[in-house]
């Protein structure tokens, strides 16, 4: 099989969901509920993720859009975490098919380097990488309660993470390699000027793992970008803050169709 899945569900504007590393779109439950009656949602599994666990698709950012592009109508982008890189590329690459970008706790390029001091240590997604290969599930557990720390509801977020990541079968450990050299090579900065739809770029004010400064720097080099920071939110706020997410988006989509007016 080579086909993502996607679940399609909602009335109102497109908008495209993309999760993040070793997720699938089940994680994004809640917002869907909260989004649905206001969106036509495009659930995205991404290849070795979820249902589309035997997608034949590499877990590679020209690939995954040009078949995402190919399946979904224009539409509004978001992207969480890794999910943020496929978004961000779309938007790039694209431009005719994406109305508009959110980038959830996402950034451009999320290893530190020295004209990037915001990103985080090269040396954490090295470790991840051998976790993987030693401890494939306490490698995941780790990473989870990285994702969950610093949220006001770090338990709570950690539960419903640590229920999803497994819910519709195991990720491959080869995927998750793919997906932690992602995050640790790419880099889509040179980009972001030259993106002409409006972003939104929403973050988490205690995310360890995307520095809220690190989306505020990105915002800064975008001509249409708007910033917005979710108090007491980790690393997921969809999860713990899922009505002040939902209504970034539906403020951020009600402003882009303004716009055009």
């Amino acid at each position: 099989m080579t086909d993502l899945h996607i679940d399609t569900l909602g009335h109102g504007p497109d908008l495209v969901l993309l999760h993040g590393w070793a997720m699938h779109s089940g994680v994004f439950a809640g917002l869907a509920e909260a989004l649905a009656p206001w969106f036509t949602l495009h659930l995205v599994d991404l290849p070795g993720h979820g249902h589309s666990h035997d997608s034949a698709l590499p877990l590679a950012l020209e690939p995954v859009v040009d078949a995402l592009v190919s399946r979904v109508p224009n539409a509004l982008w978001a992207g969480w975490s890794l999910g943020g890189l496929f978004a961000l590329h779309a938007a790039a690459t694209r431009p005719q098919a994406v109305d508009g970008l959110a980038m959830l706790c996402a950034s451009p390029r999320f290893v530190r380097g020295d004209d990037w001091p915001l990103g985080m240590s090269p040396e954490i997604f090295r470790g991840f990488a051998l976790g993987l290969r030693s401890d494939y599930r306490a490698t995941l557990d780790r990473f989870i309660a990285l994702e969950a720390f610093g949220s006001d509801d770090a338990r709570s977020e950690m539960r419903l993470l640590r229920n999803e990541v497994f819910s519709r079968g195991e990720p491959a450990a080869h995927v998750l390699a793919d997906g932690l050299g992602l995050l640790e090579g790419s880099d889509l900065r040179a980009s972001l000027p030259a993106l002409a739809m409006p972003t939104l770029w929403l973050a988490g004010r205690r995310d360890r793992l995307v520095d809220p400064r690190a989306m505020q720097a990105a915002a800064a080099q975008v001509p249409r970008a708007e910033v917005q920071v979710v108090e007491h939110a980790g690393h997921a706020p969809f999860l713990t803050h899922v009505e002040a997410v939902a209504a970034a988006l539906m403020a951020f989509a009600a402003n882009q169709r303004d716009g055009r007016r």
